[in-house]
């Protein structure tokens, strides 16, 4: 029985990489896996660019929407979802295709995440708390203080993970560095994957980022928030967080002119890209890097490489 080698596609939002994969897809009798941790929630089709019904219609796609925003989805159970939609891909001789932007994904399959325990719930409930009254660089003043090491890695701008790294010292009384040097078990072996880092032209991805937003409000993102929001999901859970959704709520709410809204869901995609690329690209190294505004060149000249790659024995050969 044939066992097709995965294939790896990420980037940063709003590069193509979900074009890419739907393309290999269809040349390679694949299966496309979610590999971008907001677009498991079933609750945001629009606002997290979910691959279209149409688009579901051309390939078969796993682990897309199929989690509830009222649950915090995580890496660790990202890692046994994704080994699984691998699995039932490969058994029905199809080649894995993931794709997704969420670089902690990736690292969950291909490098295995620490064996980090949970918080304790008291503690974090106190911290979060905490979060909800202090401003974020008043955390990491605290953290710095008890925990430096793990201090210096974080942005004082970054709540959330600032009191994540508080959760961990104070529930375990190690510092969440600590735990993060201890190997985890990967899931797939580098050698035996494709993987494809697709990098953006940065003036037009800006361009490309807010013609989406535009379109995501065209297409109904508006009414999805509003729905989003009758669910009276606590603001701390990651969906309440996507891009675009604190604004427009803003905007439903009464506190911000829909112009402000768009303008600063908009900022915050661009803002929030540009981390994204920064954490590829020093991630990312040895993957094989595609740029966009050749990604049709790639598919056309490249294609026998990957095939022979993925799978020697694929029926197109």
């Amino acid at each position: 029985m044939r066992t097709p080698r995965p294939i790896l596609i990420a980037g940063p939002t709003a590069s193509g990489k979900s074009g890419l994969a739907l393309a290999l897809a269809e040349r390679l009798a694949g299966t496309v896996i979610n590999a971008d941790s907001m677009q498991v929630y079933r609750e945001l089709r629009i606002l997290t660019a979910r691959p279209t019904p149409q688009d579901e219609a051309r390939a078969p796609h796993a682990l897309y929407g199929f989690v509830g925003g009222a649950e915090g989805y995580s890496a660790g159970r990202y890692a046994v979802d994704g080994a699984k939609a691998i699995a039932d891909a490969r058994a029905s001789r199809r080649v894995p295709i993931l794709v997704g932007g969420t670089g902690l994904y990736f690292r969950a399959l291909l490098a295995g995440l620490s064996p980090i325990p949970a918080a304790d719930p008291d503690v974090r409930a106190f911290w979060r708390s905490e979060a909800a009254r202090r401003p974020s660089h008043e955390l990491h003043a605290l953290l710095k203080a008890r925990d430096p090491e793990m201090a210096a890695r974080l942005m004082p701008t970054d709540p959330q993970r600032i009191v994540r790294a508080l959760e961990i010292l104070e529930s375990t009384g190690r510092s969440l560095a600590d735990w993060q040097r201890e190997p985890g078990r990967p899931v797939l072996a580098e050698a035996e994957t494709v993987r494809l880092l697709l990098l953006p032209e940065r003036v037009r991805h800006r361009a490309r980022i807010d013609a989406r937003f535009d379109a995501m409000l065209a297409a109904g993102a508006l009414e999805e928030v509003r729905a989003l929001m009758d669910l009276g999901l606590s603001a701390e859970l990651p969906i309440m967080r996507a891009h675009g959704v604190p604004w427009l709520a803003a905007h439903v709410r009464g506190t911000i002119s829909l112009e402000e809204a768009i303008a600063k869901g908009q900022s915050d995609t661009r803002q929030y890209a540009k981390r994204q690329l920064t954490w590829l690209r020093r991630n990312m190294i040895a993957w094989n890097h595609i740029y966009q505004q050749d990604m049709e060149r790639f598919i056309a000249t490249e294609f026998p490489f990957i095939l022979e790659r993925v799978d020697p024995d694929h029926p197109a050969r």
